[in-house]
């Protein structure tokens, strides 16, 4: 079993809620000490409770069309999928709009892409500029709890990694957008959907249906993640614990989560009163009101073992499949005594990438990225079939909840599709 602990990339989102960047800040550390053990410091609801979907939520009510889908993956998980067919004004037939698939990150779910009004958010935007949008959301979120023989009381739903959504989620979801627009489609991805994007596309999973790829806080290498509390989170060797305890589901809202900040929230020299900035980097723009509606609805689970497998890269600098950490179990998976490693060297020179990344990120840390840009340099760069922006004062949650983001990365978002 790994022996590594839980990744600094997971924690971000999930403790981003605690500070806003805005000059308010919750003093996480005295809420999780005043705490009794049975209750956890994530108090807020999913939503309150609602029923109604993603669509009804944070669609419908600005008026814009939306439609919700089913797709089910080949090992049997039931993901939830939103169309947005149409922008505001109507206009072209919606079979005529190129599709875009936008694909969040890790605890989170699709409407990272709908927390900015609609002027700013990126689903709108892009609906109003003419594409057909499609929104993903991945395996054990709210919306995607779905499978047809298990639940999520039970252990096997909850055995599955990133690699699970590289192999299966990824792969139906596309495969459903294109059968249903009968069109090849453009992929965006924030943190987590660019790493397991990346994954795919060095395994030539995809290339038939896909137009481009789009990567906003890129995932692929975090050797030199520069967060300070992730670190700590990372040598705490607190996913194991979860794991031996076979605490399968990593719920954000649970006791266990509560025990996790705990441990990390009391380890000397750990301040926890401005946990966003000490994991994702000090964001340089969002305002209270995208925060509140963040509250309302994120952030959501996601397995342990996917957590486990992100301390694997955060501890190793590698980017390879989920380690057993025992020879007989890789072989049983892989046919070889360790995890086999993703080749960023095999995706096509000409597919094209676009990569979008911010110099105070310690998440998606520009170290890191600059690893990645490093391994795939060489690629054909005509016609803009490999662009990269440097944004100095973005971090991780800026890309999807900044109040300039539309302006600051979106508007080159559109020129990058438009070319493709």
């Amino acid at each position: 079993m790994a022996k590594a602990l839980i990744s600094l990339v997971i924690l971000s989102s999930l403790l981003c809620k605690f500070t806003v960047g805005t000059g308010r800040t919750t003093d996480l550390s005295a809420a999780i000490n005043a705490t009794a053990p049975a209750a956890a410091p994530f108090a807020l609801s999913l939503g309150d409770d609602e029923d109604g979907g993603i669509c009804d939520l944070l669609v419908t009510n600005q008026g814009y069309i939306c439609e919700e889908h089913t797709v089910t993956t080949s090992d049997g998980y039931i993901l939830s999928l939103q169309r947005i067919p149409v922008g505001i004004s109507g206009g072209i037939t919606p079979g005529k709009r190129t599709p875009v698939l936008l694909q969040h990150g890790v605890l989170m779910d699709g409407m990272t892409w709908l927390l900015l009004p609609p002027s700013q958010a990126l689903a709108f935007v892009l609906a109003d500029n003419g594409y057909d949008v499609w929104i993903a959301n991945s395996r054990g979120t709210k919306y995607s709890r779905g499978h047809v023989s298990l639940t999520t009381d039970d252990k096997d739903y909850w055995n599955w990694s990133w690699d699970e959504l590289v192999n299966y989620d990824l792969p139906a979801t596309v495969d459903y957008v294109h059968n249903q627009t009968g069109e090849k489609l453009h992929y965006i991805g924030h943190s987590q959907g660019t790493l397991i994007a990346l994954a795919s596309l060095s395994k030539g999973l995809l290339m038939d249906k896909l137009r481009s790829a789009t990567l906003l806080c890129p995932i692929a290498y975090l050797g030199q993640m520069n967060s300070f509390l992730a670190r700590v989170g990372v040598d705490l060797f607190i996913a194991k614990e979860l794991y031996w305890l076979d605490f399968k589901e990593f719920n954000p809202k649970g006791i266990d989560v509560a025990n996790l900040l705990h441990n990390i929230c009391n380890v000397p020299g750990v301040d926890c009163g401005d946990l966003m900035t000490a994991i994702t980097g000090q964001n340089c723009c969002l305002q209270s009101s995208t925060v509140d509606l963040f509250l309302k609805y994120e952030p959501q689970p996601t397995s342990t073992k996917n957590m486990i497998h992100f301390a694997q890269m955060a501890r190793r600098g590698t980017l390879a499949m989920y380690d057993y950490d025992d020879e007989y179990e890789n072989m049983n998976h892989y046919g070889q005594p360790s995890p086999p490693e993703y080749s960023m060297t095999t995706i096509p020179d000409d597919f094209p990438l676009f990569f979008s990344y911010g110099g105070t990120d310690t998440l998606s840390d520009k170290s890191d990225v600059r690893i990645l840009l490093d391994v795939l340099k060489g690629r054909d760069d005509s016609n803009g079939k490999f662009m990269t922006q440097y944004v100095n004062n973005y971090a991780h949650a800026d890309y999807v909840m900044a109040d300039a983001a539309k302006e600051e990365v979106y508007d080159l978002v559109l020129t990058f599709l438009k070319l493709h």
